[in-house]
């Protein structure tokens, strides 16, 4: 896996900071690769990922 450095609107961080503590997701890194991974499959870019009970952990 590679490291991605990203500016993010502090207002996002803590959307996503909420998911987190509300326990939709383990980390801040798991939610935002949920969100490149939903936008890829969106576009028809990403393969299907095997059935999981955690959505987060598809990779």
């Amino acid at each position: 896996m590679e490291r991605v450095t990203l500016r993010i609107p502090e207002q996002q961080i803590e959307e996503v900071e909420r998911m987190v503590e509300t326990g939709q997701f383990p980390n801040r890194s798991e939610a935002i690769r949920a969100a490149v991974r939903e936008m890829l499959d969106e576009r028809g870019v990403s393969q299907d990922a095997q059935g999981t009970d955690r959505p987060w952990a598809k990779v």
